[in-house]
């Protein structure tokens, strides 16, 4: 059974789209209030483009989820009491810090879904770093319940290298990961016959008598193997994404506390590691992001690794009707979604919110003669289309040394900006698919895209 991926907020995916005690085992990775941003480098060009920012604010999302924890007003879960009084602690304890007081609402009231959406044989792993994990530890006793706490996991991310050695104080080199039970009453899942790793090469235990299952696992894991990918320069899994967990990592996690056939949950997924893991054990799976780019790279991430196709997608405009109002509502987002739908990528170099010398991406094709044509793209999501934009388009991709431009605009353009990119001509070559002349620069409406229309 195909998995499902949904684009979106997770609180509200969760709320519409996860049932009450269907899910046997919660992973998250969520953001850790770091205040950086995070790129995503694409293997092929090598291009940045902004993943997510990883910095909180006291706006109408968090006012709203703090609002709904003190008030333990929810339209599908129980809010503990418990929970309400830790919020109003915080809240006067962090006068002066609403970053982390927003960051930590906003990170309850999906924990407080994470639980309804667990069995009560249920399991949840969240890692976290030292920015937050004492107050994510002090929410979750809240939510779980203290004797629900099973252990804190220290993982060591990598070796003591580079940059990180000059900092004048004791390097940080581990994350934290937090193992709950939904109720440790009932029967949960702990396959302990998998929790051990080999004896050294050459260990002999004094006497005999070696374990042969080997070493029972520990609390603290520090090998080599469970390293992250981008401490390891000679890593194969890397794609990309800078906050990416290692397939070992998530492995052992999801072998020791699921079975097979049971449901996996990751409602931070990101490049998708706990999807990938899932699905190579034989485990059912959900996962969520916010970040059009995270499920753009995991549908190729999967789609290299398995065949036929393992996952049902949700949240993408499958509409005109969708597809406007992600361009109303997530500008950023719905520009690489445009460049996605026509075969685009992202631009070389860094692509920076607000613009790139108006290039929102670039497209390869290949012409009749077998030569490699490059496009710049330009997307406009708004009503506001002037022939400006077509002039502009032409400048960059003279200045951008490019064979062609694409403006690529959610709405209709003006017969004017239609005359203005006729009278910039076509080229001597054609495209190998249609034979038509290419137009030096091209305007295409995602009405026509959605309509199956191609340059």
């Amino acid at each position: 059974m195909p998995g499902d991926l949904y684009y979106g907020d997770n609180l509200d995916v969760m709320r519409r789209h996860v049932a009450t005690e269907t899910v046997d085992l919660v992973y998250l990775d969520p953001p850790f209030n770091s205040d950086r941003t995070y790129n995503l480098v694409s293997k092929d060009t090598q291009a940045t483009e902004r993943a997510f920012v990883d910095s909180w604010e006291w706006d109408e999302n968090a006012e709203t989820a703090f609002r709904e924890l003190i008030a333990r007003v929810s339209p599908s879960a129980e809010i503990p009491k418990q929970l309400r009084e830790i919020m109003l602690s915080l809240k006067v304890f962090l006068d002066e810090r609403r970053d982390m007081l927003a960051y930590l609402s906003m990170m309850a009231i999906r924990m407080v879904e994470m639980r309804r959406a667990l069995r009560k044989t249920g399991s949840i792993y969240v890692h976290c770093d030292p920015t937050a994990s004492h107050y994510l530890k002090i929410i979750l006793d809240a939510i779980f319940g203290p004797e629900n706490f099973r252990r804190e996991i220290i993982w060591r991310s990598g070796w003591v290298s580079g940059f990180k050695t000059k900092t004048a104080n004791w390097v940080r080199n581990h994350d934290t990961i937090l193992y709950y039970l939904r109720d440790r009453r009932d029967s949960f899942t702990f396959n302990k016959e998998l929790a051990y790793k080999p004896h050294a090469d050459g260990y002999k235990r004094r006497g005999g008598g070696a374990n042969p299952k080997g070493v029972a696992l520990d609390d603290v894991w520090d090998e080599v193997a469970l390293y992250s990918p981008w401490i390891k320069s000679f890593s194969t899994e890397k794609l990309g994404y800078m906050t990416q967990k290692p397939l070992t990592l998530l492995d052992r996690l999801i072998s020791v506390s699921s079975n097979a056939g049971d449901l996996v949950l990751d409602p931070f997924c990101g490049c998708g590691t706990t999807i990938e893991a899932a699905e190579r054990i034989g485990r059912n799976w959900i996962g969520i992001d916010i970040a059009i780019r995270a499920i753009n790279a995991i549908k190729d991430r999967l789609g290299e690794k398995f065949t036929p196709r393992v996952w049902t997608e949700h949240g993408e405009p499958a509409n005109v009707e969708q597809a406007a109002r992600l361009a109303d509502t997530n500008a950023y987002d719905f520009q690489w979604w445009a460049v996605r739908l026509m075969g685009g990528h992202s631009p070389r170099g860094e692509k920076k919110k607000g613009g790139n010398r108006g290039v929102d991406g670039e497209l390869t094709l290949i012409d009749r003669s077998g030569s490699v044509r490059r496009g710049i793209v330009s997307v406009k999501g708004g009503r506001a289309l002037t022939p400006d934009l077509v002039k502009a388009l032409a400048e960059t991709v003279r200045q951008q040394q490019g064979d062609f431009g694409v403006l690529v605009t959610m709405h209709a353009p003006t017969q004017r900006m239609r005359d203005i990119a006729r009278d910039y001509g076509t080229t001597p070559w054609a495209f190998e698919d249609t034979g038509r002349q290419a137009h030096r620069i091209r305007i295409i409406t995602i009405p026509e895209l959605m309509a199956g229309e191609t340059l």
